[in-house]
């Protein structure tokens, strides 16, 4: 079976954005690129809720074209170009994407679905709502959380609504020169 793999920044108190979706809080530098990077070239299908697809659409296709684009950007944009997309949204449901699904219905069976298919990891990055959708349904497999050195007090959390006790390992921790600290978990 295929991992479900999320990556996402938090605030030390648990918040994935502020009140507004605000992240402009996030540290984020080339040490925390190279070290990502690592992990999402073990990945070969991203999977995204809807504004986080739309952001990453409007952004990494052409991130590489750009006159000033850094090593990471035109890192991140090949692998984006060729990495399957799995988008979970209800308003999108119709549309014909390329290289990309739109789960709008029925989403812990489709999801299921997908982790049962030949390939290797999916990874999800930031969604909180389609996280949200996925941990209520015991579907994220690990988590690779960035916690950010900051308290916002309050915003949309990381953990949202959650039904059942999950038990998890400790795989890796990794502070970063910035502050920031990368936990590895796996479900146990």
């Amino acid at each position: 079976m295929r991992p479900l793999v999320q990556f996402m920044h938090v605030s030390l108190d648990g918040f994935v954005a502020g009140p507004n979706g605000e992240m402009d809080w996030i540290k984020v530098d080339d040490e925390m690129f190279d070290y990502a990077g690592q992990r999402t070239n073990e990945s070969d299908t991203a999977l995204y809720g809807r504004v986080t697809y739309q952001m990453m659409e409007a952004y990494w296709p052409t991130a590489a074209d750009q006159p000033n684009a850094s090593k990471h950007d035109k890192e991140h944009s090949a692998w984006y170009k060729k990495v399957d997309k799995v988008v979970i949204s209800k308003t999108m449901q119709g549309q014909q994407l390329p290289n990309t699904i739109i789960i709008g219905e029925d989403i812990a069976h489709r999801v299921k679905a997908l982790k049962q298919q030949a390939g290797r990891e999916i990874i999800i990055f930031g969604s909180p709502g389609a996280s949200h959708t996925l941990m209520h349904h015991g579907l994220i497999d690990e988590f690779w959380l960035f916690i950010n050195p900051i308290i916002l007090g309050q915003g949309i959390p990381l953990f949202k609504d959650v039904k059942e006790v999950t038990k998890l390992n400790l795989v890796k921790s990794y502070q970063f020169a910035s502050g920031v600290v990368c936990l590895h978990y796996k479900k146990g």
